[in-house]
């Protein structure tokens, strides 16, 4: 596939057209330029008190740097990014953070303590899709400007509502919403009472990480550069993201050297590409859970018998040896293989007469039709169509309606959809991520601020939200662990969670480009030591 006229002035603007253009024609990418392809079509926004997509988290993560970061291996490992320090006062209500000193963001700026407060308050005043992560500690509209501030150039102040594990706290705030903006820049660009939300959801960046957003077109492109002002500023002059949803057309574009890196393949083509010494596989297991959503407004999913029919009806092991091996494994549980307390046992499999006889118990002997509404890219689609089969065999007849990611997220968070295929990836490396999401729901309302998957299914069960509150506060790690095991058992007998497999992440790349860096997390993976020979 080679790169049109309007795909290389959109990402990499008409200056270096001609240059460009020539190169690609010699089945050859300019040396300092990486072009990477994948499926971008999710992304809603790029500013980071907003952004909530696969997609647009790993590019924000890549352009803003936060006050602290877990270890990925070691998550009990917490260490400084933008603070240098941080303590946690004796009645645990008040973690005062010290600067780190000399970071800059790409507007030469320094990065400041007022930065970090207007960061923090901005994403509670905005209260987008991820401020539920900062507002669970008590913060509010009202309070926020109390609560978090600034005392001079280097101090913040943060100041919790009730007295928790000071380490969750960290955690959440190592989420993309506690990524750090440039207070001036962005309020610079402000619309009315916006905050510079329309200028960063456009793909405009004022971050301090390596790289900064300079083009988003939706369905098309993103276009990189590094921040001149980082610490170690990557050694590319321009990262180009094109999306590509055909797996067939990324295949091609990289044998014919027009992108350098593929990110989406499927396995039958990875396979080949992996017996061939000029292309190189990079693997690494993703905390995305791939799941079905029973929305409990219908009144026939909302039976707790045709919700573990549906359990029962999919072959999981099916699936994933015939539509997505090596890139998606079965997986049974709310928690992704990695983190503390995850279930890794499948107690599920295919068993029509077992899905059937509990339709018959649900006073459904013949079955019912619903809708399931799931992504066009692959591997979804055809997922999608084996898991109609494998429900028509039970007797429901599941009509697909496809669309784009950000289709189908937005008919999601709206409540609209009846059944439908989602991807769930962690915010932060704590299992509370997850099990608040996927359990918690207090007010079942339109008024609702903090719009989980629960939420966004009308699921509304006291007994999980309230355990799954308990598990958060439990300080005993061992018990902790335990009470979201059990819980986890719960969730797969009486959720209207579907959930089928974990993704495995497998990037491939010529031989001569080295330097990316999947991560367990999406918003960690990194672009920072990209290059090529």
């Amino acid at each position: 596939m080679t790169l049109n006229r309007r795909t290389l002035i959109g990402a990499v603007g008409a200056g270096p057209l001609l240059s460009f253009a020539a190169r690609s024609a010699l089945a050859e990418t300019p040396r300092d330029v990486i072009v990477m392809a994948r499926q971008i079509d999710d992304i809603v926004s790029l500013d980071p008190q907003e952004a909530f997509e696969f997609s647009a988290n790993e590019l924000v993560g890549n352009a803003y740097d936060r006050l602290i970061l877990p270890d990925l291996k070691d998550p009990t490992d917490i260490k400084g990014d933008l603070a240098e320090s941080w303590i946690t006062s004796a009645d645990g209500l008040t973690t005062t953070f010290k600067m780190a000193q000399g970071r800059k963001f790409a507007s030469g700026n320094p990065v400041t303590a007022e930065d970090a407060a207007f960061t923090l308050q901005r994403a509670v005043i905005l209260n987008k899709s991820p401020a539920f992560i900062i507002n669970q500690f008590g913060f509010t509209k009202d309070n926020v400007s109390e609560r978090i501030r600034a005392t001079d150039e280097r101090t913040l102040v943060l100041t919790v509502a009730e007295k928790g594990s000071p380490s969750f706290l960290l955690y959440c705030l190592s989420a993309l919403v506690g990524c750090i903006v440039d207070k001036k820049t962005v309020m610079a660009k402000a619309a009315g009472d916006d905050m510079g939300n329309a200028w960063l959801k456009a793909g405009n960046s004022a971050g301090s990480g390596p790289f900064q957003l300079r083009q988003w077109r939706a369905s098309e492109n993103v276009t990189m550069e590094p921040n001149p002002n980082h610490p170690s500023p990557p050694k590319l002059r321009r990262l180009i993201i094109l999306h590509r949803p055909d797996t067939s057309a990324q295949l091609l574009g990289l044998q014919r050297g027009d992108i350098d890196i593929a990110r989406t393949l499927a396995p039958d083509q990875l396979a080949t590409l992996g017996e061939d010494p000029a292309y190189s596989l990079l693997t690494a297991p993703k905390s995305y859970v791939n799941f079905l959503a029973l929305n409990q407004n219908h009144p026939v999913l909302s039976k707790p018998q045709v919700r573990q029919a549906f359990k029962w009806a999919i072959d999981y092991q099916g699936i994933a040896a015939s539509i997505t091996p090596k890139t998606y494994e079965p997986h049974q549980a709310f928690l992704p293989k990695g983190f503390p307390g995850a279930l890794t046992d499948l107690p599920f499999k295919k068993d029509t007469a077992k899905a059937k006889a509990l339709l018959a118990e649900a006073g459904l002997p013949n079955g019912f039709e619903v809708t399931l509404d799931h992504y066009t890219n692959a591997p979804f689609a055809d997922v999608a169509q084996a898991i109609q089969a494998n429900l028509a065999e039970a007797g429901i007849k599941a009509t697909l309606i496809a669309g784009e990611q950000r289709q189908v997220i937005t008919k999601t968070r709206a409540r609209q959809h009846q059944v439908a295929m989602g991807i769930w990836g962690s915010d932060y490396m704590d299992p509370h991520s997850n099990a608040e999401t996927f359990n918690i729901n207090t007010d079942n309302s339109e008024a609702q601020k903090n719009r989980t998957l629960a939420w966004r299914s009308t699921w509304k069960d006291d007994e999980f939200t309230t355990r799954a509150i308990e598990a958060l506060k439990e300080p005993d790690a061992a018990r902790r662990v335990a009470l979201y095991e059990r819980l986890q058992r719960d969730h797969q007998e009486r959720s209207p969670f579907v959930i089928i497999s974990q993704q495995v992440e497998v990037a491939a790349m010529k031989k001569a480009t080295t330097g990316l860096d999947l991560a367990l997390l999406g918003d960690r993976t990194r672009y920072a030591g990209l290059t090529k020979a």
